[in-house]
């Protein structure tokens, strides 16, 4: 039996062998695959920049959903603590560096706003292209105190785009950021905590004057894209926003009792852009206008808002932003008849004094051109980011311009976390652990304590355990060799062994100490001695001394159970009460982060993920505990197992040869020596 139950054993060690092996492999790759994940995806642009972080912009379904062409275009991106950290760039932002979504390619950006006490950014980054109903990454690279400033306005916008202004400016006229430095002529008045940083504030009274100059020189029948975002303080009939007035020719943006409005005039000939619904007074909102191919359309947020089929005339004098005038006075254009005081010029819609339709005047054509309009009311409220192209621009790309500067920006662009050069530990995991709250750490505290003392129990069951295995081999080996005595090997004392006449060297006999078999062995050892320490014959045991014995061996396994168990206990609870932990600082994290949330009002996900990532990194650290003490005590579980079959092994045999040896019908071993002599 003992031999059959020895040879199992040994067929099972060689798989758990290979279980263990296994166990372990998949452990490592494991490790390998967190590792990996955690370290950054791609190779570095320049690793003198310590910081980086992924900007999205997201044109699919998911996110602004365009599916019109959109081509390469400025992108602004607005910074604020909430996605970036000012305290690591320098304090005008001059280390900041765009690159696209290969990593190595540089884009051209320029600042308009960088105040990193305020924590606040506006970046003009030029993507050169953007696929409708895609995603397209670029790479935001900070962190580097010997960058020198590369902001570059000029190169920033193409070179079909004739006028740009922030309106950034204070006591000077506004400074074109295109190529054609179209600066204005005369200064406007800031409007500060604008739509996009410092805005222009417009009275009605005091327009600002774009120049006539060269290259925004318009011919006959020209392209043209102008966009601006307007708030109206209040809803006034007939406002122009911009106006360009050429003699009888004229274009003409404005509002209408908050109705935005195109109007073309072309040699005395005035077409104007139906009406729709009116914007709310005190709001936000983008305004375009795209001229070409005999069309002319008008955006509103960038939505299709009225046509005209019409094209622009010849103009080449000066705009007025906010204003509107006959002629413009920059460069007046005198008619080439006035009118006679006969035959005043009478605009046909204009009522009669009696309040029906006045009658159109009839002068003789071949000697009185078209007549002038006359100037509408000036524009009063707010305006900002006023753009004006010698191209028509794609739809697609007004979309993504009015979503991208607006209030929605969040559905065109996402930042991710941000990354560091140094290592995998201070990328997203930093972050992550950077924001793990005061509660958070006290559950991983706890948790990190569990996991020190499961590690220090497994490693002391599995010495110990080792140590069992080769002492319990070793004593088998010399008590095989027992022929006649079963005490041979044991002297009285569990301290003292025998060496078997010195087959055993000293060092086998310390080893045998410390065995669980020779402790049950030395129990059985001194039964037997204590029942036959003064008889001269051979000692003959019935049936009741071999169960009172067998009992007292039965005794002493117990004790060696307990002691091969002893602290497999705190692995169950590391098992069991590590994720529990791990979850219970989870869901206080949570809560923390939304209450956090509700209390500053901030819903975007760059205010949720920090909160919630590192709320998981206590259940993260609950599984750590739990994993490594799951394998290790299913490991430690199957040597008891296999230790404890030993002792029951051991007893049978025990027993056994205790019945062999000390039955009546074995001879006097002292009868028989005399015989022999």
């Amino acid at each position: 039996m003992g031999m059959g139950l020895t040879l199992e054993r040994g067929k099972r060690r060689p798989a758990l062998r290979r279980g263990i092996a296994n166990a372990a492999t998949a452990l490592l790759f494991g490790l390998v695959a967190l590792v990996a994940s955690l370290a950054p995806a791609n190779a570095w642009w320049n690793d003198e920049w310590s910081l980086r972080k992924k900007i999205t912009v997201d044109v699919s379904a998911s996110g602004a959903n365009v599916t019109d062409p959109i081509g390469g275009v400025p992108v602004l991106v607005r910074l604020h603590v909430g996605n970036f950290r000012f305290s690591s760039a320098k304090d005008d932002g001059s280390d900041l560096r765009f690159v696209a979504g290969d990593d190595k390619t540089p884009l051209k950006h320029h600042i308009e706003k960088f105040d990193s006490l305020l924590g606040e950014g506006l970046v003009w980054v030029a993507v050169p292209n953007i696929a409708p109903g895609a995603r397209t990454d670029i790479w935001l690279y900070y962190g580097n105190k010997k960058a020198l400033a590369t902001s570059d306005p000029k190169g920033t916008y193409d070179p079909d785009t004739l006028t740009v202004y922030h309106f950034n400016e204070r006591g000077t006229p506004a400074i074109d950021s295109s190529v054609w430095a179209n600066n204005a002529q005369s200064v406007g008045q800031p409007a500060d905590g604008s739509l996009i940083g410092t805005g222009l504030r417009l009275d009605g009274r005091a327009p600002v004057t774009v120049p006539a100059s060269p290259s925004l020189a318009s011919p006959d029948g020209a392209a043209l894209t102008w966009s601006a975002w307007i708030k109206p303080a209040a809803l006034q009939p007939n406002a122009a926003l911009f106006s360009r007035r050429d003699g009888a020719n004229a274009l003409v943006v404005g509002v209408d009792n908050g109705s935005p409005f195109v109007e073309v005039t072309n040699a005395g000939s005035v077409q104007r852009s139906s009406a729709g619904a009116p914007v709310a007074a005190g709001s936000w909102h983008h305004v375009a206008v795209v001229a070409g191919n005999g069309q002319v359309t008008l955006y509103l947020d960038g939505v299709s808002y009225a046509a005209l089929s019409a094209s622009l005339p010849a103009l080449n004098t000066v705009g007025l932003i906010g204003g509107d005038s006959s002629t413009s006075s920059a460069s007046p254009i005198a008619p080439a008849t006035a009118p006679s005081a006969a035959t005043p010029s009478v605009p046909p819609d204009a009522p009669a004094a009696d309040g029906g339709a006045a009658p159109a005047a009839t002068p003789d054509a071949a000697a009185t051109p078209a007549p002038v309009a006359a100037a509408m009311a000036g524009f009063v409220g707010d305006i900002d980011e006023l753009q004006i192209s010698k191209v028509a621009r794609p739809a697609g790309l007004i979309k993504v311009m009015a979503i991208g500067q607006g209030p929605d920006q969040a559905k065109l662009m996402a930042f991710s976390v941000d990354e560091e050069t140094a290592s995998w530990l201070s990328g997203y995991f930093a972050v992550i652990l950077k924001s793990v709250t005061l509660d958070g750490w006290v559950v991983i505290g706890i948790l990190l304590i569990m996991a020190a003392v499961s590690w220090v129990v497994m490693f002391d069951r599995a010495s110990y355990l080792s140590k069992q295995a080769r002492a319990n081999a070793q004593f088998m080996k010399g008590f095989r060799e027992i022929a006649a005595d079963l005490t041979m090997l044991d002297r009285g004392d569990a301290d003292d062994i025998s060496t078997l006449g010195g087959r055993l060297t000293e060092a086998d006999a310390k080893m045998m100490r410390s065995s669980s078999l020779y402790r049950i062995y030395h129990i059985g050892a001194a039964e037997i001695r204590h029942r036959f320490s003064n008889s001269q014959r051979a000692p003959v045991l019935s049936a009741v001394s071999i169960a009172a014995i067998r009992a007292a061996l039965d005794s002493g396994v117990v004790k060696e159970m307990q002691r091969l168990n002893r602290l497999m206990v705190v692995l169950t609870i590391a098992i069991s009460g590590g994720p529990f932990l791990g979850l219970l600082g989870t869901v206080v994290g949570v809560m923390i982060t939304f209450a956090a949330i509700a209390a500053s009002g901030d819903v975007n996900v760059n205010a949720i993920a920090p909160g919630i990532a590192a709320a998981l990194v206590a259940t993260v650290a609950g599984l750590g505990v739990a994993i490594p003490a799951l394998f290790g005590y299913n490991y430690l579980i199957s040597r008891i197992k296999d230790l404890t079959n030993d002792i029951q092994v051991f007893v049978d045999e025990f027993v056994t040869k205790m019945a062999e040896f000390y039955s009546a019908d074995r001879p006097d071993p002292i009868e028989h020596r005399i015989a022999a002599e």
